[in-house]
């Protein structure tokens, strides 16, 4: 691994293994990042400042400089939510799912298997075409830290994972035979 894959890796990884509760025998089923169509915002964003970085080489010097100022801010704008994206996780464990997210300060937001009422599944035309979708948990609690994820990819495969961790932990009662 190079110093800058390495680099990037340890940059993204929000340490989802310090949430588990391994005494307990708690272990991923699937840890779930966003999908690519989540980096296209910050990577225009990027594109308009190289854009601008290039235009300043044919304006007058005093306008360079503002084109260069706002390539630079929308240069660190871009960058930051490059990162947000990929710091972004939303966790499936065999005892509950979790979303792990943040830059510099990380919000943990997590909710039992038990608790989960519904799962609904979102998926915009542009998303079924590009294979993403929209989780939106409904729990028993009113408010939640755990409501919408955005972006996830093969929606239908992540639903139906957390569908039989469900139905292997027993909380919806057992399977009836066709």
């Amino acid at each position: 691994m190079s110093f800058v894959s390495g680099f990037v890796a340890r940059l993204g990884d929000p340490g989802i293994g310090k949430h588990l509760l391994r005494e307990e025998g708690e272990v991923v089923v699937d840890e779930v990042t966003h999908h690519w169509f989540a980096y296209l915002r910050p990577g225009g964003e990027a594109l308009l400042a190289l854009v601008l970085l290039v235009a300043s080489w044919f304006v007058a010097i005093a306008v360079a400089w503002f084109f260069i100022i706002v390539a630079a801010v929308l240069l660190v704008h871009a960058s930051w939510g490059g990162l947000a994206v990929l710091r972004d996780r939303f966790v499936i464990t065999n005892m509950r799912v979790f979303r792990v997210h943040g830059v510099l300060s990380q919000s943990l937001a997590t909710m039992p298997l038990s608790r989960i009422l519904d799962i609904s599944v979102k998926k915009p035309l542009h998303g079924r075409i590009l294979g993403f979708g929209h989780f939106c948990f409904e729990s028993a609690a009113q408010e939640q830290g755990l409501r919408d994820i955005r972006y996830v990819g093969r929606p239908d495969d992540r639903d139906l994972a957390i569908q039989r961790v469900v139905q292997r932990a027993g909380l919806r009662g057992p399977r009836v035979p066709n």
